[in-house]
C-alpha cells in the first residue's frame, strides 16, 4: 500500500513538473531553427540574448517597480484592515470577511474588465492621462489585499490579547504598544503576505492586461511574443520567472515551518 500511494504520488509530480522541465532544458537549446522539438546542444546564448533585449529589460523594470509598490502598499493597508477586522464583533467580522474573500474568488478577467472600465470613466471625468503605471498598481494592490489580510489574521488571532493592554498599563501609549508589542508578534503574518504579493503581482496577465494602457509587464510582453514565431529567448526568460518564484516559495514555506517549530516549543515549554 505504501509503495502504491509513493508511485502514485511520483506520477503527480511527474505530470505537474514534466512540462516545466522540458522548457528549462529547451531554453539551453543550441539551435537556430528555434526548434521545440530537437535538442542540438547545450548553449546560454539565449540567456545573454535575453539580457539584452532592451524591450525586455524595460518591461523586467516596470514589473518590480509595480510589484514593488503595490506588495509595499498592499501589505501596510492589509494589515491595518486585519487590526481593524480583528476588533469587530461576530456578524460584522463576518460580513467583512466574506468582502474580503470575495476578490479571490472572483475570475480575474470580471475584475480587469470592472477596473478597465472605471479607470477609463476616471480619466475620462477628471481629465488625465491614458491608463499606464498608476492604474497598474492601484489594480495590483486591490486584488493583493485580501492575500494579505488572510495572512495577518492568524497571527492576531494566535495573539494573547491581554499583551496589548498589558503595555498600556505598564505606562506605554498605545500607539508605541501597537508597534512594540502587537506588529512584533504578527511581523511573521506581515512578511509572509507581502512576499505573496509580490509573487502575486509579478505574476498576474489578465487584470495587468485590461489595466496597463500603453505600459508593458513581463507578462504581458510574453504574450506578446508567443503571437509571433516563439523563439527559445521565451525559454530563458520563463525559465527565469519560474526559478525567481521559487525561491519566494521555498522562503515561505522555510519562514513558515520555522514558525511552527518555535509555537511548538514554546507550548512545550509552557507545559
Amino acid at each position: 500500500m505504501k509503495t502504491a500511494s509513493k508511485v502514485y504520488t511520483a506520477l503527480i509530480f511527474i505530470f505537474l513538473y514534466a512540462p516545466i522541465i522540458v522548457l528549462i532544458i529547451f531554453s539551453f537549446n543550441d539551435t537556430d531553427t528555434a526548434s521545440r522539438t530537437q535538442f542540438s546542444g547545450f548553449t546560454l546564448r539565449w540567456y545573454q540574448r535575453l539580457f539584452e533585449d532592451r524591450y525586455i529589460l524595460e518591461a523586467l523594470l516596470n514589473t518590480l517597480i509595480i510589484a514593488v509598490v503595490s506588495a509595499f502598499a498592499s501589505t501596510v493597508l492589509g494589515t491595518m484592515a486585519a487590526v481593524g477586522i480583528n476588533r469587530m464583533k461576530r456578524m460584522p467580522k463576518k460580513v467583512m470577511m466574506n468582502i474580503t474573500n470575495f476578490p479571490m474568488v472572483n475570475p480575474e478577467i470580471v475584475t480587469g474588465v470592472s477596473m478597465m472600465l472605471l479607470f477609463v470613466a476616471a480619466v475620462s471625468l477628471f481629465g488625465g492621462k491614458s491608463l499606464g503605471m498608476a492604474s497598474l498598481i492601484i489594480a495590483h494592490i486591490t486584488f493583493c489585499l485580501p492575500y494579505v489580510i488572510l495572512s495577518v489574521l492568524p497571527k492576531l488571532r494566535q495573539m494573547n490579547p491581554n499583551l496589548f493592554e498589558a503595555a498600556q498599563d505598564l505606562g506605554c501609549p498605545p500607539v508605541r504598544a501597537f508597534f512594540k508589542v502587537v506588529l512584533l508578534e504578527i511581523m511573521p503574518g506581515i512578511v509572509t503576505g507581502m512576499i505573496m504579493a509580490f509573487t502575486l503581482s509579478i505574476d498576474d496577465f489578465v487584470i495587468s492586461y485590461f489595466t496597463s494602457g500603453t505600459t508593458q509587464t513581463l507578462p504581458i510582453y510574453i504574450y506578446s511574443m508567443t503571437r509571433k514565431r516563439i523563439s527559445p529567448e521565451i525559454n530563458a526568460l520563463s525559465t527565469v520567472l519560474f526559478v525567481c518564484i521559487m525561491l519566494l516559495l521555498i522562503i515561505i514555506n522555510v519562514r513558515q515551518g520555522r514558525e511552527e517549530r518555535r509555537a511548538k516549543k514554546a507550548e512545550r515549554e509552557r507545559a
